[in-house]
Order: structure tokens, then sequence, then C-alpha cells
């Protein structure tokens, strides 16, 4: 499927060939085998440089743990396909790229295309969408803006990395129609319209076989079936077995230096089990990818006319305005009207989440918060503030008030070396240790500096991580113990729970001294040498009756109250799925009661995917920002007060978990069978008759739209529209197909395909869409191939999925 090869791809594969021939077996098998924690190793007898990668998705990390090279940081994907705008989401591609360059970074680990499964799914931030064709898209204009910029992907996780629980051994079992009509599906889109340069196979089997060892779906379906010519590299980790990798299809073993490959793959195939042959066909796609990114010699690199550089703050706005979804705006609440005061609530407002956790996580230079935005924009003396209900339940990552360092010391107590600490989560892994550092040398870190209290009373310091802990506060040490952890996971340190250890009573204002000291040990045979805990921290906690009565007051006597509520790090990153949908803390009550008081209440929801909102009909209007990035609160402060429109519609459905079709994420035995089939998101909320709080598609603008006519020629759409409303706007105009015979084994409709218009008001727009034909096609198991099913066919076009405004009907 992936398109002809050029005259330069031509050239490019001569260099390989001949830089191929060059090389030894252990050569070979050593450049299979990260040399470290983010990159391959060089090769001087051919010239090839170390090639170096680094997490993404929206922002560029580099290949240290650190803020001292801080990156710009993006509005989570979620947001990004709020936006149902591959043209920007090639945009964004284009600065990652620009931030990868600048980094050193030849290739950005992203982007995630798994699919919203389950709304239970604890990375979905990280994900797109519940629909295949609109994660496609998306992520296909992402691929092409990243590699336009010479910098390759890898699309991931290949294959059904839907969830988060016992994701290292889960076999997912779906069966063969799902798998290619859903899960399959965006990476074929992907590979089809951008052709990546890499993927990333995941930690958990399908059907029964790991996925960094799955020949029929690394060799037979994708570089098979679709033409992927890109290379394959392990998730972290995942890479199980010698002879079983190889001969499955995965072309790099990552993190170095103990991979299962390098010297282990030298000796099996000098032992027989592993034809030399399978070793060149995996080193030609490495040394591939090092010829497109310019760093093998004989070879022009895939890009030699870079972009023009990005304004990296201002595209940050610009998508997360775009992706901001309106789903309720009872009486035009929204806009802000130009007089009147504001009462913004939450403590979400002040310190803002702008990104998920894990290994998508970044630094900015610094973040722009609800309260910063709207200070910034609304005239003095219009805006107050009440924290109304903290979202953080427990312990959080000690951040705002810390100012902090890292002092390495070895076995005599002496100082080795120094490295900052943005905040109090340390992590670093493989060379990521501070100039100076060696593994070898290292005994302790302690993690130091001072903390200036924002409210008097008893701060509670605790501990993420596992072994050997000191932790001192105010010249007093609580604790000097091991900490052991409650399960055996290797990521434990970054997505365990913290543990309280140490309760101080501190005065607002006054600086204290502040320590924790780690003992590092690295077990023999570690593979991946990892140093990482994290100080947490809790402020005061204020009776929780008295903070909402403080907010209710403050939102009486306002024309209008902003609530933020948000979700926190414990309920929303890699390394655990949810348990539930409801929003952590006292926050729905804080809702209800400011909404009881004031008829004009506005709720931001600062989440990354969906949460329940029992209270959405109580309320004036509601506003999904996602995690907005870096810029977040400058965009909300545009879109409330008018000066952009909120520009997103639902790339998934939201609904309370007692409704939701599919929920399922945790293993039986190991296993977790995938029973609903092709029925997942909307399509599966369609047949079980539910209606969800807010359906897929939906959003709104602040201006309204009429939908005058739907024709069809062969399979192109025409939709003309009509701004009916006041000011200028953008609408997503979506079409969905509909087969006039239903069929119980297919859904009742599905997204076929979506494009923007922008009209003034009274201004007639035209949309144009190309209908797929995979859209007509079902995958049939018994003959094993894709089948049109022919017949009548009702294209739905309209707002939303169940916001459906004219039709028109196609016969195939």
């Amino acid at each position: 499927m992936a398109g002809p090869r050029t005259q330069a791809d031509e050239a490019r594969e001569a260099a390989v060939e001949d830089a191929l021939a060059r090389l030894d077996l252990d050569a070979k098998t050593r450049l299979l085998s990260g040399q470290d924690m983010w990159s391959l190793p060089a090769l001087p007898g051919i010239g090839l440089r170390p090639l170096v990668m680094s997490d993404g998705p929206i922002g560029v990390r580099g290949v240290r743990w650190t803020a001292d090279d801080p990156s710009v940081a993006l509005p989570s994907p979620t947001a990004l396909a709020a936006s149902w705008d591959p043209a920007l989401a090639h945009r964004a591609g284009v600065l990652l790229a620009q931030e990868a360059r600048r980094k050193g970074v030849h290739v950005l680990l992203a982007p995630t295309v798994n699919l919203h499964r389950s709304p239970l799914g604890g990375r979905h931030f990280e994900a797109y969408s519940e629909d295949p064709r609109l994660t496609g898209l998306i992520g296909a204009g992402y691929v092409r803006g990243v590699q336009s910029g010479g910098v390759g992907t890898t699309v991931k996780h290949f294959v059904a990395n839907d969830a988060e629980t016992d994701r290292f051994t889960v076999d997912n079992t779906v069966g063969e129609r799902a798998l290619r009509e859903l899960y399959l599906a965006p990476f074929e889109i992907i590979v089809d319209e951008a052709r990546p340069w890499g993927v990333m196979t995941a930690y958990n089997s399908v059907n029964g076989t790991t996925m960094t060892e799955h020949h029929h779906l690394v060799d037979e379906v994708l570089r098979g079936e679709w033409g992927f010519d890109g290379f394959n590299v392990s998730d972290w980790t995942a890479a199980r077995t010698t002879a079983g990798a190889i001969e499955g299809g995965l072309d790099a073993a990552m993190p170095g230096p103990h991979t299962v490959y390098g010297e282990a793959l030298a000796r099996a195939v000098r032992d027989g089990e592993v034809a030399e042959a399978r070793v060149d066909d995996a080193v030609r796609n490495v040394l591939r990818l090092a010829a497109r990114v310019g760093i093998l010699p004989g070879a022009e690199p895939a890009v030699t006319d870079l972009p023009e550089p990005v304004d990296g703050r201002a595209l940050a706005r610009e998508i997360a305005r775009r992706s901001f979804v309106l789903v309720r705006n009872r009486d035009g609440v929204l806009p802000l009207p130009p007089q009147g005061t504001v009462a913004l609530i939450g403590a979400a407002a002040r310190d803002a989440r702008v990104l998920g956790g894990g290994s998508a996580t970044v630094f900015p230079a610094d973040v722009v918060s609800p309260l910063d935005g709207l200070t910034a924009a609304l005239p003095e003396g219009a805006l107050s503030y009440a924290v109304g209900a903290d979202p953080n339940t427990e312990l959080a990552t000690a951040d705002k008030g810390f100012e902090l360092r890292a002092v390495c010391r070895d076995a005599a107590g002496e100082v080795i070396g120094t490295g900052s600490a943005p905040s109090g989560h340390l992590q670093w892994m493989g060379s990521d240790l501070p100039d100076g550092v060696t593994h070898e040398a290292l005994h302790t870190v302690e993690l130091t500096g001072t903390f200036t209290p924002r409210e008097s009373g008893p701060h509670t310091f605790g501990i993420k991580g596992m072994g050997a802990f000191r932790l001192t506060v105010d010249g007093t040490t609580y604790y000097d113990d091991v900490q052991l952890p409650a399960k055996d996971d290797p990521f434990i340190s970054f997505f365990g729970a913290p543990v309280p250890r140490a309760q101080a009573e501190l005065t607002a204002g006054h600086p204290v001294e502040v320590s924790l000291t780690h003992g590092v040990e690295f077990p023999e045979g570690t593979t991946m040498k990892v140093v990482g805990f994290t100080l947490c921290h809790q402020e005061p906690a204020r009776d929780p009756d008295e903070l909402i009565a403080e907010a209710v007051e403050a939102a009486r006597g306002a024309s209008t109250a902003v609530v933020v509520v948000a979700t926190t790090e414990r309920v929303e990153s890699e390394g655990y799925d949810r348990t539930d949908l409801a929003l952590p803390g006292r926050q729905d009550d804080l809702v209800r009661a400011v909404a009881a008081v004031n008829p004009r209440t506005v709720v931001v929801v600062n989440s990354g995917s969906p949460v329940e909102l029992p209270w959405r009909e109580e309320v004036a209007a509601v506003l999904l920002s996602w995690f907005p990035g870096q810029e977040g609160g400058a965009a909300l402060a545009e879109v409330l007060t008018g000066v952009h429109e909120p520009g997103g519609r639902l790339p998934t459905t939201w609904g309370p978990l007692a409704d939701a079709p599919v929920t399922e994420v945790v293993p039986a035995d190991g296993r977790l069978p995938y029973t609903e089939g092709v029925f997942i998101g909307y399509r599966a909320w369609e047949k079980a008759g539910r209606t969800p709080s807010y359906p897929f598609g939906h959003g709104l603008g602040y201006t309204d739209w009429t939908y005058e006519s739907a024709e069809v020629t062969g399979t192109t759409v025409r939709v003309r529209v009509r701004n009916s409303g006041a000011r200028e706007g953008r609408e997503v105009v979506q079409v969905y197909l509909a087969p006039a015979e239903p069929d119980a084994e297919r859904p009742a409709r599905w997204l076929a395909g979506f494009a923007a218009v922008t009209a003034a008001p009274g201004e007639r727009a035209e949309a144009v869409i190309e209908l797929p034909r995979r859209a007509f096609e079902v995958w049939d198991e018994p003959s094993g191939s894709w089948t049109c099913v022919k017949g009548s066919y009702e294209i739905q076009v309209g707002r939303s999925i169940a916001d459906r405004r004219v039709t028109a009907t196609i016969n195939v």
C-alpha cells in the first residue's frame, strides 16, 4: 500500500546496501541493540553516528529528564484529535521536529494511535480517539509533519495496547475482524498516507503471541500487506527472547546496553539458531532509518529543505483553543459579557494540570494557568479566586514553593556531581546521570533545597519509590528506613502510590530546608539502570465544607462563576487504569454548591479523557479543556472572553460508567478477551440503545449552522452549510455511513469522513469529503480478506453521531 520508491529512495537504498556489506556479524548485531537508554550505537567503520530517540508525544524531552533544557509542551493527543484537523496535527509535528533537531534527537517515540476501547484506560489522554478513522487521519497528519522536518516517528504501540493493567504480560484475545477493522486500522491508514519511518511494538501479547515476536502481524501484515519499510523498535524492555524477536520481525531491542540482541544474537547466529539473513533484514531497516535522518555517510537525508521555524508558544495556544469542546452553553452564557465580574474557583485553576503522567511528561519553560490567563485578560478588579475543592486527595509531587537540586555522593560521602531538579520527581534513566557521575560510583542521591509554604498549618511529606530513604524537614529527620514495593513492578518508583512519612507545622511565607536522600542500588543483572524516586507533599488539609462555603460566597457575589475541575496524576497516567470515572475529592459537591447560588456557572473540565459530570444539567455551560499544554490558561481566557470560539468536537463518547458498554480492562488468568468485537465507542453505545452524556462528534461554537444539502457524485460528498449565526465560525462537517439494510454484525453507522469549513455570518460554505473504499468493506474471516458489502447506504451528514442534519444515498 505504501507508495513506490523515488529515485532518492533508491539512492539511499544503495548506500544502505553498501554499508551493510562492510559490516561483520558482531557489528550488525551490536547495531540492533541499544547502547544506552535512548540510542543505538555508532559504527565508526562505516561512519555511522549514534541514532538518538526521545519520548513524546506532546513535546520532545531529549535524552535527559531535566528542566535545564526546557521543552515546548503542546496539548494532549486527545486535545489534538478534538480539533478534527489533520492539518493542525501536521503543524504540531513540524514544531516537534524542530524541537527534536534542537535537542539532537533523530526519532520521536510517537504518536500513540491505540484506541479508547474502554473509558477506564488510564493512558487514553496519550491516544487520540475511539474511532479508527479519526485516529488514523490525525496520526497521519502528525507523522507527515514530524517527518517533513527530517525526524523519524515510531507509530505505537503496535497493536491492541489499549489498557495499562498488567500491560507487560497480558494476552489480549481479539477476533480477526475487530483486529482488522478497529485496532490495526489506524496503523494501516498512517502507513498508507504518511509512510512512517518506524513503529514501536507493544508489551502485550495478541492472541497468544507477544508483539515483539509476532511474525504474522509484523512481517506478514505490516510489512507484507501494507508495504511498511521502516524500522520496528521494541517498547522499552519488551523484547523477551533472541530468536523469537528476530524471527518475529523486531529490528531494534531497547534500551541497552543489555538486551536480547547484541552478543546474544551473534551467538544465536553462530550456533545455527538464527539465519544471518534475518539479521541483515533488520540491519537494513535500521540503516534505512539512519539514512533518512541524515546520519549515514553517502546517503542524502530524506529531507534537505527544512520547514520554516515555528513559534512553539503560539502554536501551543492555538491548538489548545482549537481543541476546547463546549458541550453545553445554556442561554449563551459564553462568551463572557464584556462587563461584569468573574469568580474563578478550583485548585486546578491555580495549579493547572497541563499534561498527563508517565513517558509523555516534558518540562516546559513556564506554564500559564487559568488564573494567570484570566488575570491578564480581565480588567483589574473583575476577577476573584477561591480554592473551593482540591482534586489531590493524596500527596502529589513536590512542586509549587519548592526549590530543589540533586546532589550525588559516592560511598565515602564525597560529592561527585549535582543536577537540576525541576520538581520532587527525580528520574535518571541510563546515561541521564549528571556530568561526572557514573553508576559504579553513585551511592546516594539527595534531593535538597527549600520549601516556602503558601499556607500555614501541618504540611505532609512523603515518598514514592522503593529502597532506602532518609527524609528531613526543617532540621528534623522523620524517616530513615527502607521502603518496599507492594508488588513487583519495574516501574513502581514512577507509577506507585506515595507513602506519607512526615507532618511538619509550617508558616506561610517562611522557607524551610527539606532533604530526601535515597540509597542507590542496582541489582545484579539489571538491564535498565534507573534512578527514580519522588518527594511528595500535601498542603494543610482544611475543612472541605469550609472551602466550599468560601467558594459559594465568592460565586454568589459574581456575575459569572467559572469552576475548574480536574483529574490528578493518580487518576490518569501511564502505568495503571482507572477504577471509576468520578472526579476526585469533593469537586462534584463544589460544582453543585456553586451552581445553586449562581445560575451563570461555567465548569471547565481539566481532564485528558472522559469523567462523569453528574451535575451537567445544573450548570449553565460545560467546557472540556483536556490537558491543554503550557499555554492552556491563555487559550482558556481567549475562549471564555470570546476572542476565539472553542473549536473542538468530541473524539470520544462521554457518559457515566454505569452505562458504558465496554468497561473490562482487568485480565483474568493473564487474558483479556475483546468479547465486544467491532462494537466499541459510539458503535457500542448505539448497539446497546443507550444515550451518553455527550455523543461522539459533539461540540458547540459561538455561532449557528444550517445544513442545506448533501450531494453525492461517485464517492465524493459535497455538503453545503450556511453560517446562520451572528459571528464568524468554524464547523466540522461529519459524514456517517449507514447501511440501508441493518445488519447485527455491523454498526448502525460509522464515521466515513469529515471536513472543516469557515464562514462569516450569513455566508455559505461547501465541504467536500471523499469516501474511502474501506468505508464500505468488512474483514471476511473465512477468506482472510477485505470484502465490499454491496447495497444501498444512507449518507448521514451532521454535527455529531447523534445530530445528523441532511442525508443522501449511495449504491455500491
